[in-house]
């Protein structure tokens, strides 16, 4: 990828185009939830799995925050007893090629670090 070199005015608006992302998608776990929601929908209990090492709590919140931001749906099925399923939003499929790339460098990431250090 090549560098772009531009003005002030323009580093200053994609700098904060990425604040502004960051402020969505920013924190330890929203990236995590949506990952595990890049494979279908998912009831709350099953985030809960897949996420490690997230509290009931803060996966009540985060859930709450990203469908305040439009990132999830929220349906609540009429079972018995009642079942609470959690999705991707259509506005939200923009953002997994971003995170499957994500994903990708992680992978290599930490191959490239196990290498060097023998692991």
């Amino acid at each position: 990828m090549e560098v772009q070199h531009h003005n002030h005015q323009a580093c200053y608006k994609r700098v904060m185009a990425v604040h502004d992302t960051m402020d969505v998608l920013g924190g330890k776990w929203k990236i995590s939830i949506l990952s595990s929601l890049g494979f279908g929908k998912k009831r709350y209990s099953e985030i809960l799995k897949e996420v490690n090492g997230i509290s009931g709590k803060m996966l009540s919140r985060e859930l709450k925050d990203m469908e305040m931001n439009l990132l999830i749906k929220r349906t609540v099925l009429e079972t018995q007893p009642v079942t609470v399923q959690y999705e991707l939003t259509e506005y939200c499929e923009n953002l997994m090629p971003i995170i499957f790339s994500l994903a990708e460098w992680g992978t290599a990431h930490r191959q490239r670090v196990l290498a060097k250090w023998g692991r």
